[in-house]
C-alpha cells in the first residue's frame, strides 16, 4: 500500500471510529432508557430467508453477528492479504516490529484474564476476549490528536491491529468451534475448493467468487464452525491482480475492498456496536466489576495490552531486532500501546462466541466497555502530553 493510500485508509478508519463511538453510546443509553424493551425486542425479532421449504431463521441479533460480521471478516481478510502481498507486512523487516508487538499484546491480556478465572473452567473459556484490538476505534482516537502523532506510529498501529485480527481469526477457528456437522463441513470444503480453482485459473470477474462465497457461508453456518470464517476464506481466494495477455492487469482484491469498506465502516460495524454494546446498568454496582469475568477482561485490555505491546516492542528495539518507528518517541510508543487496549468490536465478538448465557454476556460487555474506555482516555491523554512535549522540543531546536 503506497503512503497516500495508507493515509486515505487511516482517514476512513478514523471517521468509522467516531461513528462507532456514537453507536456504542446510543446503545448504552437506549438499553437503560424507558424504551429498553424496544431494544431487546428488536434484537430478539425472528428474521429469516426461505427458498421453498428450506431456509434459515434466526433472531436479528444473530443475523448481525453471524451474517453481517462475515462481511466484516471478508474485509479483514482482504486487508490482511493485501498487506502481506504488497503492504506493511510484505517483508520480514516491515512485519517484524508489529508482529512482535501483536504477539505480546495477545499473550499478556490472555494470561491476566486466565489468572482471574483459573478456578472456573466455565469462565476460563473467555481467555481470548481481551486479546484483540479494535482498529477503527483506536485509529479514531488517534485522529483526534492530529499531527501530534507521527504517521509512522499510525502505520505501526494499523499493521499491529491487522496482525491482531489475524490472531483472532486463528483463535476463533481453533478454540471456538463446536459440534461439527461432517456433511455441511464437506460441502463447505467443496465450496472452498471451487474458490481456489477460480483463483488458480485466473478468474477476474467478482460474481463467481461472491456466489461461491454465499454458498460457503451457508455451509459453514450449518457445519458448526463459526460462519464469519467463511468471509476470511473468500477473501484469501480473491486474487490481488489478474493479467490477461498484453492487457493492463485488473485488481479484483482492491476493487472488492474499496467497494466493501464504506459499508463495513459506516453501516455494519455501527450496527454491531448498536446491537452488542447495550449493557443494562440496573442492579450493577462497583462490586459487579470486581467479578472475575469483567475484571479479567477490563484489566486484560487496559493493563495487559499496554504491558504486552510496549514490553515486546521495547525489547525488540533495544535488542536491534527492529527500529523505533521514524519520528516517534518512546513516550508516544507507550501511548499507542495503551490505545491497543481498545478491544471493543473484536472483544465483544469473541465474548459472544465464548459465552451464550445472558449473565456472562452482561459481564463481558461491562468488562469490554470499561477496559476499552479507560484505554481510550488514558491513551489519548498520554499521546497528547508526549506530542506536545515533542512539538515544544522541536520548536526549541529550530530557534
Amino acid at each position: 500500500m503506497k503512503l497516500p493510500a495508507i493515509r486515505e485508509f487511516l482517514n476512513n478508519e478514523a471517521t468509522a471510529g467516531v461513528i462507532l463511538m456514537i453507536a456504542a453510546a446510543v446503545a448504552l443509553v437506549w438499553a437503560n432508557s424507558p424504551a429498553a424493551w424496544l431494544y431487546e425486542s428488536l434484537l430478539a425479532m425472528p428474521t429469516g430467508i426461505h427458498v421453498g421449504a428450506a431456509g434459515i431463521e434466526k433472531p436479528l441479533l444473530l443475523w448481525i453477528n453471524d451474517g453481517l460480521m462475515a462481511i466484516f471478516f471478508l474485509l479483514v481478510g482482504l486487508e490482511i492479504k493485501r498487506e502481506v502481498l504488497e503492504g506493511e507486512l510484505s517483508s520480514r523487516a516491515k512485519a517484524m516490529l508489529p508482529g512482535i508487538a501483536a504477539l505480546g499484546g495477545m499473550a499478556v491480556p490472555a494470561l491476566i484474564y486466565a489468572l482471574f478465572n483459573a478456578g472456573s473452567p466455565e469462565t476460563l473459556r473467555g481467555w481470548a476476549i481481551p486479546a484483540a484490538t479494535d482498529i477503527a476505534f483506536a485509529v479514531g482516537v488517534l485522529a483526534l490528536l492530529g499531527p501530534r502523532v507521527p504517521t509512522s506510529l499510525r502505520i505501526f498501529l494499523l499493521a499491529l491491529a491487522i496482525m491482531d485480527d489475524l490472531g483472532a481469526i486463528i483463535i476463533i477457528a481453533a478454540f471456538y468451534t463446536h459440534h461439527l456437522a461432517p456433511a455441511a463441513l464437506g460441502f463447505a470444503a467443496l465450496a472452498g475448493l471451487g474458490l481456489a480453482w477460480l483463483n488458480l485459473t485466473g478468474v477476474a470477474r467478482k460474481g463467481p467468487y461472491m456466489v461461491l462465497g454465499v454458498i460457503l457461508w451457508v455451509c459453514v453456518l450449518k457445519s458448526g464452525v463459526h460462519a464469519t470464517l467463511a468471509g476470511v476464506v473468500l477473501a484469501f481466494a480473491i486474487p490481488l491482480r489478474v493479467r490477461k495477455g498484453e492487457a493492463e492487469p485488473v485488481h479484483p482484491l482492491h476493487d472488492v475492498e474499496h467497494a466493501l469498506h464504506p459499508w463495513v465502516a459506516y453501516l455494519i460495524l455501527p450496527l454491531f456496536a448498536l446491537a452488542n454494546a447495550g449493557v443494562p446498568l440496573a442492579g450493577l454496582t462497583p462490586a459487579s466489576l470486581a467479578e472475575p469475568v469483567p475484571l479479567g477482561i477490563a484489566l486484560g485490555l487496559f493493563l495487559g495490552k499496554q504491558a504486552g505491546v510496549f514490553t515486546a516492542t521495547w525489547l525488540a528495539v533495544r535488542s536491534g531486532v527492529a527500529p523505533l518507528p521514524a519520528g516517534a518517541t518512546v513516550g508516544q510508543l507507550y501511548g499507542v500501546a495503551v490505545l491497543t487496549g481498545i478491544g471493543f468490536t473484536m472483544s465483544l465478538f469473541i465474548g459472544n462466541l465464548a459465552f451464550v448465557d445472558p449473565e456472562h454476556a452482561v459481564a463481558v460487555r461491562l468488562g469490554v466497555l470499561c477496559g476499552s474506555i479507560l484505554s481510550a482516555v488514558v491513551g489519548y491523554a498520554l499521546l497528547h502530553h508526549f506530542g506536545a512535549q515533542r512539538a515544544a522540543a522541536l520548536a526549541g531546536a529550530t530557534r
